[in-house]
């Protein structure tokens, strides 16, 4: 009789290549396609490899690092910067404006260009797959400027649910806050991630969005992060907000430390990873 077959020793690459902070899972495998990927030398092309701490693997040339803890950012993203890495027209990106002494770092979902407040980073493609999936559920809120002086009962589609030419927005909670000379400001909750929800469905009730910043992601808050600034969250909250099973490094007990949170100022220039 023919024994089973043990499955092979080690991870699959992309896993390897997302704990060590390169890109998340899917972006490493397009660089593995692209020939960006060595191990042991020898350029690979397909991602279907197990690799061990035993194999030297590279990046166009360059060693990755050892596997890094798992971290999570806070960051106030300013209206007029993608969030892609790179940008086909040329536009600056979250990546130019990060504090120097960042590690490489992806976002967790996206806000569109016009579209300000909070953005998660992290330098970990499992984590990032984790808060971006759907199951989550988890509720993000937005403050949200309406052109115009709407009603209660004008809002009430959003909190019922609309279809956009065939595709089926689910309701959202809206509550309004108050008017504002020519504008209205209200408080915007959603349990997905849809491009320009928010706008899309404002605009199929005949309202016109003139601002919109994110001001939480599940338990994670702006507070008083204003724009540019990025906070990391505590290993000890990451681990008991998303309940990880990986070890995170414990915050050190030993230094006196401040009574707010540490907060580094953005806006200095860098070349986007």
């Amino acid at each position: 009789m023919t024994e089973p077959k043990s499955p092979p020793a080690g991870d699959r690459i992309a896993k390897v290549l997302s704990r060590a902070g390169v890109a998340s899972r899917r972006e490493a495998e397009r660089m593995i396609e692209a020939g960006m990927v060595s191990v042991n030398g020898k350029m690979i092309s397909s991602p279907a490899l197990n690799v061990t701490d035993s194999d030297r693997i590279t990046v166009e040339g360059k060693p990755i690092n050892a596997p890094e803890p798992a971290r999570l950012w806070l960051y106030y993203k300013p209206e007029g910067l993608v969030t892609s890495n790179s940008d086909e027209k040329g536009r600056e990106t979250v990546f130019d404006h990060l504090p120097e002494d960042m590690p490489r770092v992806m976002t967790v979902g996206r806000l569109d260009l016009n579209s300000e407040g909070l953005l998660l980073l992290t330098n970990d493609g499992g984590l990032k797959r984790k808060l971006e999936l759907p199951s989550t559920g988890w509720l993000r809120k937005y403050r949200v400027r309406i052109k115009g002086n709407p009603t209660d009962a004008d809002l009430e589609p959003l909190r019922q649910g609309i279809t956009i030419d065939g595709e089926r927005f689910q309701p959202m909670t809206v509550t309004m806050d108050r008017h504002q000379g020519a504008n209205a400001w209200l408080t915007v909750g959603l349990r997905e991630g849809r491009n320009r929800e928010i706008r899309r469905a404002v605009n199929h009730i005949g309202l016109i969005v003139n601002r919109l910043i994110r001001v939480s992601y599940g338990p994670f808050r702006l507070n008083e992060l204003k724009p540019g600034d990025v906070e990391e969250v505590r290993p000890r909250v990451l681990r008991d907000q998303l309940g990880l099973s990986d070890p995170v490094e414990e915050e050190p007990k030993a230094k006196p430390r401040g009574k707010g949170p540490i907060v580094r100022r953005g806006g200095s220039s860098r070349t986007p990873r």
